[in-house]
């Protein structure tokens, strides 16, 4: 029994096929929709295409056909990368048809509790965080992680039951497209300019982004970064839910914050700040939100710090990929804007030798002028930006710096500048687009290189 069913009987077109795309249609399948999927890459041989086929789901791939908005749709559901000037999409607003994202169609039939959060950066982390301290030692029900996270919100929305959590990271590309979501507890860790490419303008993207909290109601929480004057201005104008702010710069009497060393939910202490694992004053702000969002669910102060002692961050985020004569080696290929960036290298101490560059999205990069100069002892550069981060460098005084093909030749030429306790890190505050299909395989490419370094190393020995 789902909460309900909009989609029965309804006529539906899938834009894009993916995970979120093959498990929404799927989902509408099961729904009582009748489904048709359309991709721009030939699906021939696709399994997951021809499982669709098989359910009697309607295909067509290699291009979007000029007449396929001729049939009457009652519902586009596209998938989050696919901008609103394709000529698919544009046709379907043209003609009013409702577009909608994955992560609409399932939260709209989940019959569980909804955790929502969003933000520039820190979501995912963020999102793993509350996860585990939602499951500690917990007796009844599951939390899922679930979304931008890489588990489509499809794929379980109507295995759910009311005493489970479903715990959904959300991107602004995502939110585009949910006009009834609505979050129980809904998280915003910060708010910083991105993806303007897609958005068009910092306005469109911060109203993106509250879409997770405009549905919500008097009896929903929002929790988000009172240290952004901004991002609350946004909060009190567009949400009518209980409002729960994080603070690590101020202490919170009715919020959840830091006070000498320690971490207080509306003036009970919780846990030592020590006691978190992961470092960085970002990753600080991110286990802030998260333990707002256990103690409204009711997880003890034990379990909680449980949590902050084991967790020890997510893949390609400020990730420790291993330590060889000294150096130590973390993979960021997440930080694909400056303010990711920036928080990566705030979090050491240690000299950094920078591996950085990618996609151009027209954007300075002179914000990092003063992190280069505080934090970075040499700069290894690549993809579109490789210029622009070369001249940062040289505003910052860096006298040691590489232009290299990719992420593989950085590595050696990295390793080449480094001595004993510095820091090689990838952080590469750039979309992954210009030379890798997405962060996750730029990342991986990294950690390769430095094994193959490793490896290299020590037959020479």
């Amino acid at each position: 029994m789902v909460k309900e069913n909009f989609y029965q009987g309804k006529t539906v077109l899938v834009l894009g096929l993916a995970k979120s795309g093959y498990q929404a249609a799927k989902l509408l399948h099961t729904l009582g929709a009748e489904v048709t999927v359309n991709d721009a890459k030939e699906l021939k041989n696709n399994k997951d295409a021809q499982e669709l086929q098989i359910l009697g789901i309607k295909v067509i791939s290699g291009g979007h056909p000029a007449d396929l908005m001729e049939k009457s749709f009652d519902l586009v559901v596209k998938n989050p990368g696919i901008p609103y000037d394709n000529p698919v999409v544009f046709e379907a607003l043209k003609q009013k048809v409702p577009v909608i994202t994955e992560v609409e169609v399932a939260t709209s039939v989940m019959e569980s509790s909804i955790i929502g959060v969003t933000g520039t950066n820190g979501k995912t982390t963020t999102t793993s965080i509350i996860y585990e301290m939602l499951n500690q030692q917990r007796v009844s029900g599951t939390a899922y992680a679930l979304g931008n996270i890489g588990v489509p919100a499809s794929q379980m929305a109507l295995s759910l039951k009311p005493i489970d959590d479903a715990v959904i990271e959300l991107s602004s590309f995502q939110l585009m497209g949910t006009p009834t979501l609505k979050p129980n507890i809904a998280v915003l860790t910060n708010l910083y300019s991105a993806h303007l490419d897609y958005h068009g303008s910092q306005e469109a993207y911060e109203q993106a982004k509250m879409n997770i909290v405009v549905n919500q109601t008097s009896k929903d929480v929002t929790v988000y970064n009172k240290d952004q004057p901004h991002l609350e201005k946004l909060i009190k104008e567009n949400s009518k839910a209980q409002l729960l702010p994080f603070s690590r710069k101020e202490y919170l009497e009715n919020g959840t914050s830091v006070k000498e060393g320690q971490i207080y939910f509306k003036g009970e202490v919780v846990a030592k700040v020590s006691d978190i694992f992961i470092q960085g004053f970002h990753n600080l702000e991110n286990m802030l939100a998260a333990v707002s969002v256990a103690k409204l669910k009711g997880v003890s102060n034990e379990e909680i710090q449980a949590v902050m002692h084991q967790f020890h961050g997510v893949k390609h985020r400020t990730q420790f990929v291993g330590k060889h004569k000294g150096r130590i080696f973390y993979n960021d290929s997440k930080a694909t804007n400056i303010e990711a960036t920036e928080n990566a290298l705030a979090g050491f101490h240690q000299p950094v030798i920078l591996l950085a560059g990618g996609l151009d999205r027209g954007n300075s990069f002179d914000r990092l002028v003063p992190d280069f100069k505080k934090h970075v002892k040499a700069l290894i550069t690549f993809g579109q930006t490789a210029d622009l981060m070369v001249e940062v460098a040289q505003k910052a005084g860096i006298t040691q710096i590489k232009k290299v093909k990719d992420v593989t030749e950085a590595v050696p030429t990295a390793y080449a500048l480094s001595a004993k306790d510095d820091i090689i890190l990838l952080s590469p505050a750039a979309a992954s687009w210009d030379q890798y299909d997405n962060f996750e395989i730029r990342g991986d490419t990294f950690i390769a290189a430095v094994q193959d370094l490793i490896n290299a190393d020590q037959k020479n020995l």
